[in-house]
């Protein structure tokens, strides 16, 4: 099954209201999306996979490419089924609910600037499922700032040599090629490479990431400034990830809510104490803040002044994932750390959330850093 994606509802007309319900394509990506990772992905087969090279399942990989939903990711004039901010959130919060751990974010990273450039033939190969890449941004010594770049290229003899170091490559292990940003004299190009040699490791709560290191190493490039498609492609997987981490805090609140309502304590459940119903219920305001905020940036993307509602979004959701894991822990007791329990995980990916493409402090400089470029202009 192939999805169609419509775009994100419009003001009803003669009205001041707007729909924020999905669609009924969304509806139907969201619900099957749903049914396929609840019978194929328990908690057991998700933790065997994220801690263990290539940090995810083949035939997952191979199931999401059949059902459509890594087209889902890029736009049908670039060869794939959808493509809007919309579209992508719906995708990464019902695998944010499922605790997946496939290597859909460097996916998505890499689609974009592909797609932006002219690369069909490999973006089709990558909705297929027949080959993986991921995107090399991100430096030891550089968060949102792209000016901070210290990774080269020049061109030598007709061919292009990159040197420095990437790190946080995102679902690079076990990728077929990588696409590199790296300063060039026009600005910062974009560079293709193909089975890179990359320094492999799991995440802290499960899934792959790499680093690169290179030294004269020849790549194909791409584009010689490529700054405002590479910014696009970053804020759209930082809605991707605040969709996926408000996935992640509803199932957590489940579980937790459940837990109230079977553990007892002084012969009766610990959901009949009301100071303990009052953080279940601070748990859920928290929940549809970060629903409201991700709408926002889903809504501004593409806008002027969009990538200040994408900076909100990961600012806000940054502090509230640590809140609510906290919450969750202490409400859950000492079971709420250990591994067998679904929750530790879920806890342990909204901390991590925070951290990816730059955490909560990044995001408030890069407010601060457009909000007075806006008054200088």
């Amino acid at each position: 099954m192939k999805f169609n994606a419509t775009s994100l509802p419009k003001k009803c007309s003669g009205t001041n209201s707007m729909d924020f319900n999905l669609s009924e394509d969304h509806q139907l990506l969201s619900n099957t999306l749903n049914r396929f990772l609840g019978d194929n992905y328990d908690i057991e087969k998700r933790n065997e996979a994220g801690f263990t090279a290539p940090y995810h399942l083949q035939d997952m990989w191979n199931g999401l490419a059949e059902l459509g939903v890594i087209g889902a990711l890029v736009s049908e004039e670039k060869g794939g089924f959808g493509g809007s901010a919309e579209d992508i959130s719906v995708v990464f919060e019902e695998l944010g609910r499922s605790l997946c751990v496939e290597p859909m974010l460097g996916t998505l990273l890499a689609l974009r600037v592909l797609s932006d450039h002219g690369q069909d033939e490999r973006v089709e190969q990558i909705i297929s499922g027949e080959s993986r890449a991921a995107l090399a941004v991100y430096e030891p010594n550089m968060s949102c700032d792209l000016s901070a770049m210290e990774a080269t290229a020049v061109e030598q003899d007709g061919v292009w040599r990159l040197n420095g170091r990437k790190s946080a490559i995102y679902g690079a292990p076990g990728s077929d090629f990588v696409v590199v940003a790296a300063k060039t004299e026009s600005g910062t190009g974009l560079f293709f490479l193909e089975n890179p040699v990359l320094i492999c490791a799991a995440m802290v709560d499960g899934g792959g990431v790499a680093d690169l290191v290179m030294e004269n190493t020849a790549a194909e490039c791409l584009a010689l400034d490529a700054e405002t498609s590479l910014t696009s492609a970053l804020d759209l997987g930082r809605i991707a990830l605040c969709a996926e981490a408000v996935g992640a805090m509803s199932a957590l609140q489940d579980l937790t809510v459940d837990y109230l309502k079977q553990r007892k304590q002084f012969g009766t459940t610990l959901s009949s104490f009301q100071a303990l119903q009052h953080r279940a219920v601070n748990m859920q305001i928290e929940i549809e803040q970060c629903r409201s905020i991700v709408i926002s940036a889903v809504g501004q993307f593409g806008q002027p002044g969009g990538e200040r509602n994408v900076s909100m979004a990961k600012n806000l959701i940054g502090r509230a994932g640590r809140l609510m894991s906290e919450e969750s822990i202490q409400l859950h007791g000492g079971i709420g750390m250990t591994w067998e329990y679904p929750g530790a995980h879920f806890a342990k990916r909204l901390v991590m959330i925070d951290h990816q493409l730059g955490d909560q402090n990044d995001h408030a400089m890069r407010l601060i850093a457009t909000g007075a470029k806006q008054l200088v202009d």
